[in-house]
């Protein structure tokens, strides 16, 4: 069945909800209240680095079911399906702002057709469908819940390849309505009422965070007691009560869900009564691996950085994206800079100054030009083109030979050939 649906917000989720629904066999119209951003859109171009998804936009609009429009009014006049993808910020105290959600909801009440179905895409506490139902004012309109959980390098795939579809709802109807968009896809549809279906997304965020915190808590033991967090983690993933994902160590995690989502969750489960001690362990471990990151550089330097040139080889919170937002490498950065360290940084995908990239450094066109002159270099995201990098020219300009591999991406072994000293991390 053909769906008519209208996204409210062409952000990172927004456009790729809108791309991939298109794909899907939908019409879907795309609304932003940024001019500039529609613009780009409607000339076919995206505003983010997002493997597979400038060919699914191409796609959709040659097919004529993709569109894109300034303002939700157009969008939703005629839907039967409408999707909130704006920002949920976290607010001061930690808990998420639902200030642009509610005035979404308010700004396509007035023209939204008659029992149509508003979706909350947007990562919310639990109680937001009554929140928006709110705003709406509209007992003839049902809001469902359909959390996202699309993984930033790979949204594309997330989405046309899913775990599962959760949707929350306590009108049947309109459940069913929003799960056969997904009709499509191979995968376990969960049809559950909206404060499940909210607590569902937080719920899967904190505990990806806890096995990140957890593994890079055991890379500090093993650091410690001499074993290797390689073989740690393949014997641990082993168990299939377990399993290797998210066990990967690093310099901590980041980005636009986790950091946020477990704040709020813990906001979450004070309103409800519980002082949700373990997941307020995870984010003190998560500060701690900053700081542990930056020690690793000051230490390989001789116990002092202020006056020392650090390389750096990636900024973004991850390999294939191109956003700073809460990115663990900018949080290390940071307390280099702190310690009065000089940075060049070095990341495929921010050539220039933009928000998110920290006062104060300087960046480089090429990995091996952040390295000129430098006393140490740190790898801080996990592109895969810094493993191609030849030791051998970068030993040609660095005046120092101190490697702190934060991702345990390069090879050790070839780097301590060309007369670098090599650290990782759990190693």
């Amino acid at each position: 069945m053909v769906l008519k649906v209208a996204v409210i917000g062409a952000g990172y989720v927004g456009l790729t909800t809108g791309a991939c629904l298109a794909h899907l066999g939908h019409t879907v119209i795309c609304a932003d209240i940024d001019p500039d951003k529609t613009a780009m859109l409607q000339s076919g171009r995206i505003p983010i680095h997002e493997l597979g998804l400038q060919e699914l936009v191409d796609e959709g609009m040659s097919s004529g079911r993709l569109s894109f429009v300034v303002g939700s009014h157009s969008a939703v006049e005629n839907c039967e399906i409408a999707f909130l993808c704006v920002p949920t910020p976290q607010g001061e105290d930690g808990s998420a702002d639902l200030s642009y959600i509610q005035a979404a909801a308010r700004q396509i009440a007035p023209h939204l057709p008659h029992e149509a179905i508003v979706v909350n895409k947007s990562t919310v506490p639990v109680g937001s469908t009554k929140v928006v139902e709110r705003a709406l004012g509209r007992p003839d309109v049902k809001v469902v819940s359909n959390p996202e959980f699309l993984r930033e390098g790979s949204a594309v795939q997330d989405f046309l390849k899913p775990d599962r579809v959760v949707v929350g709802s306590d009108d049947q109807g309109a459940a069913l309505k929003v799960a056969s968009l997904y009709d499509g896809l191979t995968t376990r549809v969960i049809i559950t009422d909206p404060a499940s279906a909210e607590t569902i997304k937080y719920a899967a965020n904190a505990f990806l965070a806890t096995k990140l915190s957890f593994i890079n808590a055991i890379a500090a033991i093993c650091e410690g007691v001499g074993a290797d967090i390689d073989d740690v983690v393949v014997g641990m993933g082993s168990d299939k009560r377990i399993g290797e994902n998210f066990l990967r160590p690093g310099p901590g995690w980041g980005g636009s869900c986790f950091p946020k989502d477990s704040r709020a969750l813990i906001k979450i489960a004070e309103g409800a009564g519980y002082d949700f001690d373990l997941l307020k362990g995870v984010v003190s471990v998560n500060d701690q691996q900053f700081d542990r990151v930056a020690a690793k550089v000051t230490d390989a330097v001789g116990g002092d950085v202020r006056g020392k040139t650090v390389a750096v080889w990636g900024l973004t919170f991850k390999a294939g994206t191109d956003d700073l937002r809460d990115s663990p490498a900018v949080s290390v950065v940071n307390r280099l800079l702190d310690r009065g360290a000089r940075v060049v940084a070095f990341d495929p995908t921010v050539t220039q100054p933009r928000p998110g990239v920290p006062d104060g450094i300087d960046l480089a066109g090429t990995e091996v030009d952040a390295c000129r002159g430098a006393d140490a270099l740190i790898v801080l995201t996990e592109w895969d083109q810094f493993k191609w990098v030849a030791p051998h020219d970068v030993a040609a300009v660095m005046a120092g030979r101190a490697v702190v591999d934060g991702r345990n991406l390069l090879d050790r072994n070839t780097w301590r050939k060309a007369g670098f000293t090599h650290v990782g991390i759990g190693r």
